[in-house]
């Protein structure tokens, strides 16, 4: 983990406001130093002094994340999100040395009004709510185009992106596509593990594939700019995704199938097909998702088994990394929401030893030092590591924004 940027001031935040008067105050997680700092890299001063160099002199992106910060007691957690006022992570952020960054909005989670999440007007609720409190600070820059992201990397400050997880909440109104990218959001998922009116979902007994409805928000997200994610979906609607797009398609956060076994990872097919349209792989980092039979105690260890596949089999410029972690008890939370996250269908019958946090890769700030720490150990090139750490990102960019 780097030391904090000289850019931040100590932001935290909704500090506009009066605690206990224009909001309910929690008891937030710490974050950086919850858990202990990963010791497994052992690298040398000469590759500390290179991870260190990479991590704050390139572009580094990474394609999925969620920065809020999670209250230290889990069990307020519901309590917490029906405030509608999730507080970024702008201390982790400012040692995370990212450039920027895709934060995917709770949308599944974000039960501000039904427990079932996925709710237009609460996304909506979350989105301006965020963005009134990115607009107080000026470390953290609200991002919607290349040029966003290149002047954080010519400033040092970060590029925040919004994005979703699914495009569930348009319900069958795609001209919300056009509000909500009004609204900031620059990428955003077919469906999450539900089916919706676009797709199949990865948890369900059968994929029928992209609907009509969903080729009509295909080409709508293709006209206005915004990155499409397959993440979530099942396996034929990732198949018609990537054929109906005229632009390349992110999995902004997975892992291959080939490697662990689970409905959450991708095939062979569909990490193919995207690659061959242009499209990245980002690979999972959330506990208990990317693991694998070498490591199977989820560790960044088990991870890289699957960036190593994925290189293997699509070539490193269709590979980059998407941690999706957050600032608190990650596994909490997963206990907490997974009905409405639907682990258990998505791991299936598939056994697995459970972790407290994936060492690391527990949270935003301290992810990138150990991917670039690890390529460095394991002799990767300063332009293969650029490549995996924002270059492929950015390429897809510029072909699927306007």
């Amino acid at each position: 983990m780097l030391e904090q940027s000289p850019l931040y001031t100590g932001y935290k935040a909704y500090e506009y406001l009066e605690a206990g008067k224009d909001y309910r105050e929690f008891r937030y997680a710490k974050q950086v130093d919850r858990v202990p700092p990963y010791a497994g890299l052992e690298l040398s001063d000469t590759q500390i002094e290179r991870t260190k160099k990479l991590l704050t002199e390139e572009t580094v992106i990474s394609l999925h994340e969620h920065v809020q910060v999670f209250p230290e007691d889990m069990g307020q957690l519901r309590d917490h999100i029906r405030t509608g006022r999730e507080p970024t992570g702008y201390e982790g952020l400012s040692r995370s040395g990212l450039t920027a960054v895709f934060d995917n909005g709770m949308d599944g989670t974000c039960c501000i009004s039904s427990d079932a999440g996925w709710k237009y007007q609460d996304v909506l609720f979350d989105l301006g709510v965020r963005m009134a409190d990115l607009a107080h600070q000026d470390f953290v820059i609200k991002a919607e185009s290349i040029k966003d992201i290149e002047k954080a990397a010519a400033t040092g400050q970060v590029a925040h992106i919004f994005a979703l997880e699914a495009a569930t909440m348009i319900e069958n109104e795609v001209d919300r596509l056009d509000v909500l990218y009004g609204f900031g959001v620059r990428q955003m998922g077919i469906a999450y593990s539900e089916q919706n009116t676009l797709g199949s979902g990865l948890k369900e007994r059968g994929d029928g594939g992209l609907t009509y409805f969903g080729e009509r928000a295909v080409e709508r997200m293709n006209k206005l700019g915004i990155a499409i994610d397959i993440s979530h979906s099942g396996d034929q609607t990732c198949l018609d995704v990537v054929a109906k797009s005229t632009k390349p398609v992110f999995i902004t956060h997975a892992g291959a199938r080939s490697v662990w076994p689970t409905n959450r990872m991708k095939t062979d097919a569909t990490i193919k097909a995207a690659a061959e349209k242009g499209g990245v792989i980002g690979i999972e980092a959330a506990p208990h998702t990317t693991l694998s039979p070498d490591h199977p105690l989820h560790s960044i260890e088990s991870v890289m088994d699957h960036f190593t596949y994925c290189v293997d089999l699509v070539g490193l410029e269709h590979v980059s990394f998407g941690p999706d972690t957050l600032f608190g008890d990650h596994v909490g939370l997963h206990h907490a929401f997974a009905s409405n996250l639907s682990l258990g269908q998505a791991h299936g019958t598939v056994e697995y030893t459970e972790v407290p946090y994936v060492d690391g890769l527990e949270n935003p700030a301290e992810g990138f030092y150990n991917i670039i720490g690890w390529l460095v150990k394991h002799d990767y090139s300063d332009d293969e590591i650029r490549a995996v750490v924002g270059g492929n990102t950015m390429r897809v960019l510029k072909e699927a924004w306007v």
